[in-house]
């Protein structure tokens, strides 16, 4: 994957992609002290669009607010449309937006008080984080043997970097292993979510997610659940057990990158047919239709970069 653009926006101002550096001595490099958002954009009847894109950036300075920053140096509408702009001057129509909100001066203390309050912003072009095959096939996953971060350690409704080395020692493992995902487990051992992905059983014909209290509150996720409702599907939050997995009929994962994908096999047991299933192939379908701007009901989702008649005519930014 290359993540080259011709631009990155970094402290207020847009500079070239090789110009985009900060300091070794930058003490959120050191600490995890920084925190990020994950953005896609998609191409639509009426142009590209980014989905969620107010919803993210108010998740960005909700995970700022849980670490403990205090005053941001930009608004929020300063993110809204330098994220934006970014992707004009960079000629992408479906990419992926990468927001970082960091500690450029202090912070070697341990401690987020009194710190200087940097951001950037990166854009690139993306396909399918697990490829084309997986949205047919499902991939394959394990229980991870690193549990899923407890809520009262590492706030696990922020987007904070540190808190992805979780993530990391779980799928390096499972990798090494031979899966391509790995599920976690909570600290009290019901299921919580993927290394970047919230995840979904079906079992007679019901969708179940687990709750709220250990998982990133994932956007794809509340999509996915409000698509599915809809549609007429059953949607439950409740625990879920590791041996419920394994007599799902169906088990999905969501999120940004990944946006909907099967789990076809955990633990070396196939779940279901072992492909993905027909619900999943539903929610693939649902959510492949809202973001590409085919779903009146949440068309307010999408922020148009610009629109067909402006390329049409040459006058985008």
């Amino acid at each position: 994957m290359a993540f080259e653009s011709d631009y990155i926006w970094l402290e207020g101002k847009f500079v070239p992609f090789k110009e985009a550096k900060l300091h070794f001595l930058t003490s959120s490099l050191h600490y995890g002290t920084s925190v990020f958002e994950g953005i896609r954009s998609y191409n639509t009847p009426e142009g590209p669009a980014v989905f969620r894109l107010k919803d993210h950036l108010r998740r960005l300075i909700q995970s700022t607010h849980i670490l403990g920053m205090k005053e941001l140096p930009y608004t929020f509408d300063e993110m809204y449309d330098a994220t934006l702009e970014l992707v004009r001057m960079n000629k992408m129509e479906e990419c992926y937006i990468r927001p970082l909100i960091y500690i450029n001066s202090g912070g070697w203390n341990l401690s987020v008080n009194n710190v200087g309050i940097g951001m950037g912003i990166a854009v690139w072009k993306w396909n399918n984080y697990l490829g084309e095959e997986a949205l047919r096939n499902g991939i394959r996953a394990n229980i991870a043997s690193f549990p899923r971060h407890h809520p009262n350690i590492t706030m696990t409704k922020g987007k904070v970097s540190g808190n992805y080395i979780n993530s990391v020692l779980a799928k390096s493992e499972s990798m090494l292993l031979g899966f391509d995902e790995a599920v976690m487990l909570d600290t009290n051992g019901n299921v919580s979510e993927c290394t970047g992905e919230n995840i979904f059983v079906v079992r007679n014909g019901v969708i179940y997610t687990p709750p709220r209290s250990s998982v990133l509150e994932g956007l794809t996720r509340e999509s996915v659940m409000m698509l599915a409702r809809d549609y007429g599907f059953s949607v439950v939050e409740d625990t879920i057990t590791r041996d419920q997995l394994y007599i799902a009929d169906e088990v999905f994962v969501t999120g940004t990158a990944a946006e909907i994908i099967a789990l076809s096999e955990i633990d070396f047991r196939k779940i279901g047919s072992g492909v993905t299933g027909p619900v999943c192939k539903k929610v693939q379908e649902l959510y492949s239709d809202l973001i590409h701007g085919k779903n009146e009901k949440y068309a307010d989702w999408l922020d148009l970069i610009y629109t067909v008649e402006t390329v049409a005519t040459g006058t985008e930014g």
